[in-house]
């Protein structure tokens, strides 16, 4: 934005980095937010700007739905990204790859519970486990910096008023998800929620009519949708004396 802006006054948008919160409350159908949270973190080897990497869930299913993520972890097939029954490929250079590790390293060091994952797979390309922390805390590093890759922290919560102010902390505002089957309370997280999108029941869904972008460090501006258009617009007025 900085440089846009050195010879001339340059319009820009800003697409940027997030830390997505992703919410599971104790109204959830738990097999539904098993599949969301997998989807929301590991798409893509979690090289993504609006992944689900901190998942919020109420102290009620805690511990059941650790492990069956985990499990959904464990079971991924790693591999070439060509073939179509691989789940994960690799991170997309050997600099990304020493990052995430080194964030590996760093919840660990800090005393998040390793329940899977963690390691290098293979010897060839920069492929690493699907990795999962439990007990994390929100001071701790892997839950305040984007990682991209693919680790998913998970953090216990008792009660919405806690979880939002909790999802709500971080600098970044680019996505959140919410699971829940009681329609008051989607909407009550639709509402304060401080992000540029919310998915209820779903994640990574996007279609060229729906705007896209973040709020706070998460960018300025929207991609997509009629919104997405007007950042090319300038707007005249004209006012006329009869």
């Amino acid at each position: 934005m900085r440089k846009s802006h050195e010879k001339n006054l340059k319009r820009v948008t800003l697409e940027l980095g997030g830390k997505s919160a992703n919410i599971i409350t104790k109204n959830a159908n738990f097999e539904t937010a098993v599949s969301q949270s997998t989807m929301a973190l590991y798409f893509n080897a979690g090289q993504c700007c609006v992944a689900g990497s901190r998942s919020f869930v109420h102290s009620s299913l805690y511990e059941r739905y650790i492990q069956s993520v985990a499990q959904n972890a464990k079971s991924m097939k790693l591999g070439n990204p060509l073939d179509p029954t691989t789940d994960q490929g690799p991170l997309v250079s050997k600099e990304q790859y020493d990052r995430v590790m080194s964030f590996i390293e760093s919840g660990v060091k800090e005393g998040a519970r390793l329940v899977t994952g963690g390691k290098r797979w293979g010897t060839k390309g920069y492929f690493i486990e699907p990795t999962l922390f439990a007990d994390v805390t929100d001071n701790m590093k892997i839950a305040k910096e984007e990682i991209f890759g693919p680790v998913l922290s998970v953090f216990k919560f008792e009660t919405n008023e806690e979880v939002i102010q909790r999802a709500n902390s971080s600098e970044y505002g680019l996505g959140a998800g919410v699971v829940t089957e009681n329609a008051s309370e989607l909407q009550w997280f639709v509402d304060n929620l401080k992000s540029g999108t919310v998915y209820g029941n779903c994640y990574n869904v996007f279609q060229s009519a729906f705007p896209f972008g973040g709020v706070k460090d998460s960018g300025i501006g929207r991609e997509l949708g009629e919104e997405g258009l007007n950042n090319y617009l300038e707007t005249k007025t004209v006012i006329i004396r009869k």
